[in-house]
């Protein structure tokens, strides 16, 4: 058996991530990350799977640890490999993000772990908030998984 590297920075392998468009009647929430990578960015709310746990259970849990609140999961949205390149060429984060979209009822929203922010926004918001084209490809493709 081969060790992997327990760091998300130059891994030996991918990490599993979730992310989760989490929606409140028309607004979507999101994150403004605290760490890198895309440390001060807005992004979808999520992190890494852990051991034993599954892709739905870790979206539970990411988003009580982000944002504090608790939201029950709709579905599967998308598949996306996020990988980011250092100047040498060398990998530097690699992550298959499988994304899932949520409904959240009630509580507020407020940022914990690695969150420094959190706000909703509404799909007519997306082209001035700078994110990734992934993200926001999963945003509005997760209107049609909410049913």
């Amino acid at each position: 058996m081969t060790s992997t590297s327990d760091s998300c920075e130059y891994p030996d392998r991918p990490i599993v991530g979730v992310g989760v468009v989490v929606w409140r009647d028309d607004k979507f929430l999101l994150v403004r990350r605290g760490k890198a990578p895309n440390q001060g960015q807005w992004s979808l709310p999520g992190g890494a799977q852990q051991l034993g746990e599954t892709v739905f259970e870790a979206a539970r849990r990411e988003i009580m640890e982000e944002t504090a609140l608790d939201v029950e999961i709709l579905g599967l949205v998308d598949v996306v490999d996020g990988i980011k390149v250092d100047d040498r060429g060398r990998v530097q984060f690699h992550y298959t993000l499988v994304d899932v979209v949520a409904q959240s009822n009630l509580g507020e929203a407020v940022a914990g772990d690695d969150a420094t922010a959190v706000d909703w926004y509404q799909l007519d918001d997306l082209a001035d908030l700078g994110l990734w084209s992934e993200t926001e490809r999963i945003i509005r493709e997760s209107v049609r998984s909410r049913g």
